[in-house]
């Protein structure tokens, strides 16, 4: 099986857990914690894939980055993951639960790219614009800015993607013009 599926699954059981026992919101802040520092933080993934590493030492390092403040469901988790040896798979599944507990609360995480920061009458038209797009009640926007796009912005959203950049408009021009339709081809 997939290590998707299989984080698919383990994130699905915690949720499903984390719920039943009134502890969805502190797990959800572990994981999305756990999400940001995978993402930040290389050697953390590279730790826990590590087949040399010992997994009471994985467990270890991941009770020592939990330690304050942390759910009791999370750690309990982890030593589940770690009786199991499957802490490899265990930022994909941080990644998947962000994704599930997001979807069980109806927010839809939209990535914006923009020349400058965005107004709040814009971010507004953003937001009511992937609410329409997603169906979702609530919609968190994820600005980033890249002043190569000129002007225009570039929205995502799950695997759709909007790009109303200047620089988009102009390659395509560039691309149109570079097809000369009136000189006779031989």
């Amino acid at each position: 099986m997939s290590n998707q599926r299989v984080a698919s699954r383990y994130a699905k059981s915690i949720l499903d857990l984390s719920i039943e026992k009134g502890q969805l919101e502190g797990v959800f802040e572990d994981f999305k914690s756990l999400a940001a520092m995978g993402k930040s933080t290389r050697e953390l993934g590279l730790a826990l894939s590590n087949p040399v590493l010992s997994s009471d030492k994985k467990l270890n390092v991941l009770k020592a980055l939990f330690a304050k403040g942390s759910s009791p469901l999370t750690l309990s988790f982890f030593q589940i993951i770690s009786r199991k040896n499957r802490e490899d798979i265990l930022l994909d599944v941080a990644k998947e639960f962000v994704a599930q507990y997001n979807l069980y609360r109806s927010i839809q995480v939209a990535e914006v790219t923009t020349t400058t920061a965005l107004t709040d009458g814009q971010r507004n038209q953003l937001v009511a614009l992937v609410k329409q797009i997603s169906g979702m009640k609530e919609v968190q926007l994820e600005e980033k800015i890249n002043p190569s796009l000129i002007g225009g912005f570039v929205l995502k959203v799950n695997d759709r993607q909007l790009d109303e950049s200047i620089s988009s408009k102009l390659n395509a021009l560039r691309i149109q013009f570079a097809q000369n339709h009136y000189e006779k081809q031989f």
